[in-house]
């Protein structure tokens, strides 16, 4: 059974950065893509950044430029690097794998002064 287990959110002031990680376990990760959702209270989940096998990125338009996905196999790891971070990126954020759609229980980002 595939779990993920998020960490690394907080409160961090406008301006300022967080990295995020997501660990995976109960299968052989390398072969999962990857991704990094949001959500925020009222609102629908929304794609932050995705990341193949190979390494290929995608990101929302809201997050290019400031946010950076990436994964290293040998720990079962997924990253998401935050930097000049927004109030409106305030939101819980979700790790994904990418073949049956398992979620992480998700980790709070506030971004506020």
């Amino acid at each position: 059974q595939v779990q993920l287990v998020e960490s690394g959110g907080g409160l961090v002031q406008p301006g300022g950065s967080l990295r995020l990680s997501c660990v995976f376990s109960g299968s052989d990760f390398s072969v999962y893509p990857m991704g990094w959702y949001r959500q925020c209270p009222g609102k629908p989940r929304e794609l932050v950044a995705t990341i193949t096998v190979i390494g290929r990125t995608n990101y929302g338009d809201s997050v290019k430029g400031r946010f950076t996905i990436s994964r290293d196999n040998a720990k079962n790891t997924v990253y998401l690097q935050m930097n000049s971070l927004k109030p409106e990126d305030t939101a819980v954020y979700y790790c994904n794998e990418g073949f049956f759609g398992h979620w992480g229980q998700g980790t709070q980002v506030t971004v506020s002064s």
